[in-house]
């Protein structure tokens, strides 16, 4: 184990940064942040780790890569692209099946151990992967990719969409909303670019993202037919699909779920359809009069994904955009085909999520898990918010994290999140941070709610430092310390009170006085 100071960007109130090596595979160090409470052991936080720089050392990862035999490597202008070799099997999932731990496998149970009382083992890893109950999103071809997994029976993730609209933002903003997102605690983050400058930026936020990194190929097919639905062709997808899968990309939204039959039912909603891959198929499947190609084709795209083990998120085209058209025939329509077409992909051994709603009223969401669950068995559930109200324009993220802990306690897998621009403009990297912070306080309350022991050890921990008067061990602990630390800069007045109650009604010190004990 080796540690280091804690980079300021991510924890600028406490903690060091601590690697912890493994056992199977010798040359793994996953990172974690740990903090010492003044008088307790020390405590392992789970840490989703910092942006890469130009001139880091090579991400250990590549290694790995580099001792198997079961890819081949080809030099391109753009770089090294790795593939399967023919005939092989690669994915994360193929070698699960075949009793394999792999570096990955190891990796993320050292991750998904951190702070636990019981260490969760590689092989329980491997046999969740097997049988598609958890991914590794994890691209051949991003080897700076440290592994994480997406799985009811692990931590929930959250996700963080980011990518530049038009010519709004550009690539150098869009790096820097993904490192701030990462350093703020998003497990994966999803490049949504459309306009000119879609595969450079995507370039350049693969080369330095630490996490997972997921697209909708569907937009720059589109920019590739000059923004015409009507122009798309499956030869322009498949090209677009395998440029992306060269490049690295981790995982990919494909809409293959949005079939005329399931828009029919959309068509007298009070929102329509509001997932913009979902009305790109929709307006393709109208000027054709045919089938959606991407369900014809599917069973040709889950070769593409495998031969790079790149996973695959179904999209919810058709999820609902207000609550009142939350759990209609369209969406649970659509959700019926994406089961069908997770076992596509599980017989062509391709890492699989399924993507949920959208907007759905608190009664409703318990139905949303006993339909997914009858649909896609035990396939990772991936939904945005659910936001519970339509009537918070500005405060989404608050409305979409309370959906979000409400599912996630249920056996979301991970969350997407939602910023407080949602619906109203292109979200800035103050407004990733107000929804990463929101999402990943859902995801952690959620942790709980299932009995986490991490997260029940993170909460005792922060409370018996409240109780103590150590602001300094609650600042470390907090899920985002600059802001706690800058409210108590604020709030101090004196070590064992603060403004809000004052010495004299302080509830806990009056407490401890009659008990006969000291601050500490």
């Amino acid at each position: 184990m080796s540690a280091e100071t804690f980079p300021s960007s991510a924890a600028p109130c406490g903690g060091r940064r601590v690697f912890v090596a493994g056992t199977r595979h010798a040359d793994i160090a996953v990172p974690c942040r740990e903090v010492t409470p003044r008088g307790e052991a020390p405590l392992r936080l789970y840490d989703t780790g910092t942006a890469r720089r130009a001139d880091d050392p090579p991400p250990q990862r590549l290694a790995w890569l580099e001792r198997r035999d079961d890819i081949a490597a080809d030099m391109r202008q753009e770089g090294v692209v790795r593939q399967a070799r023919p005939g092989r099997r690669v994915t994360q999932r193929d070698l699960a099946r075949a009793g394999v731990v792999t570096p990955e496998m190891e990796f993320v149970a050292i991750r998904e151990s951190l702070g636990a009382a019981e260490p969760v083992s590689p092989e329980f890893v491997r046999d969740e992967v097997a049988r598609g109950a958890a991914i590794i999103p994890a691209n051949l071809n991003h080897p700076e990719v440290e592994p994480m997994v997406i799985g009811r029976n692990f931590r929930v993730k959250v996700n963080a969409n980011i990518g530049a609209s038009g010519n709004v933002s550009g690539t150098e903003a869009e790096v820097a909303k993904m490192a701030d997102a990462v350093a703020w605690g998003a497990d994966t983050v999803m490049d949504l670019s459309t306009g000119p400058q879609i595969v450079a930026t995507r370039r350049a936020i693969l080369r330095a993202a630490p996490v997972p990194v997921g697209t909708v190929p569907l937009y720059e097919a589109l920019q590739r037919v000059n923004g015409r639905a009507e122009d798309l062709s499956w030869e322009v997808y498949r090209d677009v699909l395998v440029a992306q899968a060269e490049q690295g990309v981790d995982y990919v939204t494909i809409h293959a779920g949005v079939l005329r039959p399931h828009l029919a039912r959309a068509a007298h909603r009070v929102t329509g359809v509001v997932s913009r891959g979902g009305a790109i198929v929709a307006r393709w499947c109208a000027a054709h009069r045919r089938e959606n190609f991407l369900y014809q084709r599917f069973a040709e795209i889950c070769d593409i994904l495998a031969a790079f083990d790149m996973a695959v998120s179904l999209g919810d085209g058709l999820r609902p955009g207000c609550t009142a058209d939350a759990n209609d025939a369209a969406q649970f329509g659509e959700l019926a085909t994406l089961g069908e077409l997770a076992r596509v992909a599980a017989e062509h051994g391709v890492q699989t999520m399924i993507e949920g709603p959208g907007h759905v009223p608190m009664h409703k969401i318990a139905e949303n898990m006993v339909r997914h669950a009858e649909a896609c068995g035990e396939a990772p559930l991936y939904t945005l918010g659910p936001l519970v109200t339509d009537a918070a324009p500005g405060f989404d993220h608050i409305t979409g994290a309370i959906g979000g802990a409400m599912i996630a306690a249920q056996g979301v897998s991970m969350l997407c999140v939602v910023t407080p621009k949602e619906h109203l403009g292109l979200p800035d990297r103050d407004d990733v941070r107000a929804g990463v912070t929101a999402f990943r306080i859902a995801a952690h309350a959620a942790d709980l709610a299932k009995g986490h022991s991490a997260a029940r050890a993170r909460d005792d921990a922060l409370s018996r430092a409240r109780f103590d008067f150590r602001w300094g061990d609650q600042v470390a602990l907090a899920i985002d310390p600059a802001t706690a630390a800058a409210y108590r800069g604020e709030a101090a007045d004196g070590d064992h009170h603060c403004t809000m109650c004052g010495e004299g009604f302080c509830s806990m010190r009056g407490f401890r006085a009659v008990a006969g004990a000291e601050p500490a």
